[in-house]
């Protein structure tokens, strides 16, 4: 996993015209597929380390050295294989939260894409959101 940080990054702030939604939702969506596949990344180091930490304890037991160095291997590699499931379902959650963006990213184009062309299209100034709602 890289120590780096992320190149593209969604930023809230109070800009809502649909240029900057759709850019902060594809930003956020980039940022999820970032985050899985360093999620799974570290999944598949921290299963390796728990294998190795396994053969490590096989090893001192047949080397016959004091059970307490076996068992605190043993416990290394239990650890490393719980912490390898949770990261799993960790990134199963970023990959669905990533899919639900690309989702929202899509569905706010066809939602709003075409108003957004008109409106972008006029000479003219066009009221805010909500100015004939009354």
């Amino acid at each position: 996993m890289s120590d780096s940080a992320p190149t593209q990054q969604a930023k809230a702030d109070s800009d809502n015209t649909f240029k900057a939604v759709q850019h902060k939702v594809k930003a956020f969506a980039s940022a999820m597929d970032n985050a899985t596949l360093e999620l799974e990344a570290l999944q598949r180091s921290m299963q390796a380390n728990a294998s190795r930490s396994m053969d490590v304890a096989r090893d001192i037991e047949a080397a016959d050295l004091d059970r307490l160095f076996v068992e605190l291997t043993n416990n290394v590699s239990v650890a490393l294989g719980g912490a390898a499931v949770q990261v799993r379902a960790l990134c199963d959650e970023a990959e669905d939260t990533k899919d639900l963006a690309h989702r929202a990213h899509q569905q706010h184009q066809e939602l709003y894409g075409a108003l957004d062309a008109i409106r972008s299209s006029r000479r003219l100034k066009t009221p805010k959101p909500g100015f004939f709602a009354h």
